[in-house]
């Protein structure tokens, strides 16, 4: 029986990699580019976006280790081409004709670490790697993974500026992962098949800033009480610290942040291919509030974000939620672009 059972997976599962790749042979060429590529994201990231048929050509970067990494990467049987570069010499090769652009690159969170105590780290890291986009990419997508990213995003958005390529249609922070928890949760408390379910994510990307619109979530599960979704939404703003503190000084969450990273550079290349109706939330440059940056729902398309969609309509505790995130966020952003101009 259970013989049966693994061969008709396996032939159901091989089947679909078939079609996957069959489908492939249409779409158009597409190359992306990994920054920090041999790091805790980095590789399962490497190995994501592999097994992605929308992909043509894989370049993997960062300061060491990033031969190993292709070679490993580059034996799985699948449409991309890999190419691996090491060191600042080659990070202009790495770049050039990204249509993606993916960055990880920076220091982890380690036990008691504030996103905030990473930015002196991060920040330059950031500006470093965004002035070399500025110079040989332009028009990427660029997917922001470094954290803090509430700070990073507003960090590449003053480079572009200077170096004159900016456009706000092309930056995005990667929220994904705060989606990915708020969905994982709220599935296991509202006892409903998680792979239904989808909740909105608004705000930033650090603690109370990022606001679960549970109000919003599908299917609506009305057996939750209000204490439960309080219990919801502090487990999805302290997720990372969740990881962290498991992980006990080992690193943070990297595998589930590779995911969430895929998923949403798997959004972009749909939208860049012109599948239609393609909606992600992400940290970009917003009108929804007065702030200049914020995360809500995007429609993405040809040139990336075809259109910033606004918050819907809040439950009173989201609504004294939002009222909350919005100082932090504010000193966040402004960080950002303080640390861009002085440095």
């Amino acid at each position: 029986m259970r013989t049966a059972m693994l061969r008709s997976i396996k032939s159901s599962s091989s089947s679909t990699l078939l079609r996957r790749s069959y489908s492939s042979e249409s779409a158009p060429e597409r190359k992306v580019a990994i920054l920090g590529a041999a790091g805790g994201i980095g590789q399962p990231l490497s190995l994501l976006m592999k097994l992605n048929p929308l992909v043509s050509s894989l370049s993997l970067y960062d300061i060491a280790g990033t031969p190993g990494v292709a070679a490993d990467v580059s034996h799985i049987n699948t449409r991309s081409e890999v190419v691996g570069y090491m060191g600042d010499e080659n990070l202009g090769k790495a770049l050039e004709g990204a249509d993606v652009v993916i960055i990880p690159a920076g220091v982890p969170r380690k036990p008691g670490m504030t996103r905030d105590d990473l930015f002196n780290i991060n920040a330059g890291i950031v500006k470093g790697l965004c002035t070399a986009i500025a110079k040989y990419c332009p028009h990427a997508l660029v997917n922001m993974i470094s954290n803090p990213v509430n700070s990073t995003v507003p960090i590449a958005s003053e480079v572009f500026k200077k170096a004159g390529t900016y456009d706000e249609k092309r930056l995005f922070g990667v929220t994904t992962l705060d989606v990915v928890r708020a969905k994982t949760f709220y599935a296991g408390k509202a006892k409903v098949p998680v792979s239904g379910v989808n909740v909105p994510v608004v705000g930033g990307h650090a603690g109370v800033t990022i606001l679960p619109l549970f109000s919003q979530a599908t299917p609506q599960a009305n057996n939750l009480s209000s204490e439960e979704i309080v219990a919801l939404t502090k487990r999805t703003q302290d997720g990372g610290t969740e990881v962290v503190e498991a992980k006990a000084g080992k690193g943070s969450a990297t595998l589930s942040m590779a995911y969430a990273g895929a998923i949403f550079a798997d959004a972009c290349l749909k939208g860049l291919n012109g599948v239609p109706d393609v909606v992600e939330c992400s940290f970009v440059q917003s009108n929804v509030t007065e702030l200049p940056f914020f995360a809500s729902k995007v429609r993405l398309g040809k040139n990336g974000v075809e259109e910033v969609l606004g918050l819907g309509s809040l439950s009173d505790y989201e609504k004294q939620g939002l009222e909350a995130l919005l100082p932090e966020l504010k000193s966040s952003i402004e960080k950002g672009i303080k640390f861009a101009n002085q440095n």
